[in-house]
């Protein structure tokens, strides 16, 4: 009978790869997931062509859309067109500051109250003034992060308020199991998982209903040559919507046949392991580490006031 590795001989094989925007545990960095959440507040945010941006009315449409596909690039479900009943909306302004024009934006709520507002940087007031595609396109560029920004602080600041969110209650997993391992790695892997991932902040449910998270597991073990296998092992994670929050890969090549019965102890090692890259998914699309932004300040929401023409 073959032996079983033992977790020390297999902790340096199966380790977390680069892949896409996947975590590495492993390594202690969470990849590329994102610093923001992963659903911004609004359903939709409408952003109507300003009369306050001290720009003609086709050029303030155009700086709009410019505004509106620079969201869209943050995963913001932004629309340029005027706002809806029941829309979140973007209001654009400009100012003239010595460094130049200086747009602002500011993002309100369904019931139009103020939420949020930031600045952009200066621009030049001849561009600005001329309707300069190229300058305009930049200024809209420039402003995608930072209202991605403003609205992730905008979510947690909703999140922080509201004792049902998972800013200040564990996150409900329901985990759908493990399949496609050789030997007993679907059972050695599930149950091994089920034991690493609880923490404080998560806790493991047998069922879907009520869950705001569905962990699965994927096992794919291809035969390279005589002497190697490549492992791979996709923990997937989905939201309350079925919507894919994040994803946690261990790759690597191992000894041929190693896996083909038993896991033993390495199922040990790569559960915990991915344990830590699953709970970073959750927590990043749980708002826990992110800052909730002040209320502002001014009472009732402001209006577009047109400025006077040039």
């Amino acid at each position: 009978m073959r032996p079983i590795p033992t977790a020390v001989g297999m902790a340096g094989l199966l380790l977390l790869a680069a892949c896409g925007d996947l975590p590495h545990p492993f390594e202690g960095d969470p990849g590329g997931i994102g610093p923001r959440l992963a659903v911004p507040p609004p359903t939709r945010l409408a952003i109507p062509a300003p009369d306050a941006a001290l720009l003609p009315a086709a050029d303030a449409t155009l700086f709009a859309g410019d505004v509106a596909q620079s969201l869209l690039a943050q995963e913001v479900p932004a629309v340029q067109q005027p706002a809806r009943p029941g829309d979140w909306r973007l209001q654009i302004a400009a100012s003239i500051q010595p460094v130049g024009i200086v747009p602002s934006y500011s993002v309100f709520g369904p019931g139009d109250d103020l939420r949020g507002t930031v600045q952009g940087a200066p621009v030049a007031a001849a561009a600005w003034a001329a309707g300069d595609r190229q300058a305009l396109a930049a200024a809209a560029q420039e402003a995608g992060p930072k209202l991605a920004d403003l609205l992730t602080g905008i979510q947690a600041a909703q999140m922080q308020s509201d004792p049902h969110s998972l800013m200040n209650r564990p996150a409900k997993v329901y985990f759908a199991g493990v399949g496609g391992a050789p030997g007993d790695g679907d059972i050695s892997l599930a149950r091994q998982m089920a034991v690493s991932l609880p923490d404080g902040g998560n806790v493991i449910q047998n069922t879907s209903v009520g869950a705001d998270f569905t962990l699965r597991g994927t096992v794919t073990v291809k035969h390279l040559d005589a002497k190697t296998d490549h492992v791979e092992i996709v923990w997937t994670v989905t939201g309350a919507t079925g919507a894919e929050a994040g994803k946690v890969a261990q790759l690597n090549d191992i000894p041929a046949h190693t896996l083909d019965a038993y896991w033993g102890d390495i199922a040990v090692v790569v559960a915990r392991e991915a344990a830590g890259g699953v709970r970073q998914v959750i927590t990043n699309n749980s708002g826990r580490e992110h800052q909730p932004i002040a209320p502002p300040k001014g009472g009732p929401a402001q209006k577009n006031q047109a400025l006077p023409k040039a």
